[in-house]
């Protein structure tokens, strides 16, 4: 007997991470666990796959569901950044230079 695995099902069952982008100016995320800093520039937070850093330009936050995990923003997006320990010494910096 075969087991079949579900592309959006994760082990242990974890909720389900996606990043759904419109036009670079909306962006709806799911499986964030919390919103570590925040400000019109940046966002850091930090999801079931690890830690998002979000950089655009007026970026607001347009909804939070702390329940769900759930996390919309809106403003001009230039770049989205996986910070794990792939990366090493460089989300360390990134880190640095969030908190300065």
């Amino acid at each position: 007997m075969s087991q079949y695995f579900e592309p959006n099902q994760q082990k242990n069952n974890a909720p389900d991470h996606d990043v759904i982008m419109r036009g670079r100016r909306t962006l709806e995320i799911s499986g964030v666990k919390q919103v570590e800093s925040f400000d019109n520039e940046e966002f850091l937070l930090e999801t079931v796959m690890g830690f998002l850093a979000i950089r655009g330009q007026n970026l607001q936050m347009k909804n939070l569901d702390v329940d769900k995990g759930i996390v919309s923003i809106k403003g001009r997006v230039f770049d989205l950044v996986y910070l794990d320990d792939q990366h090493g010494e460089k989300a360390k910096g990134f880190f640095s230079k969030l908190f300065r």
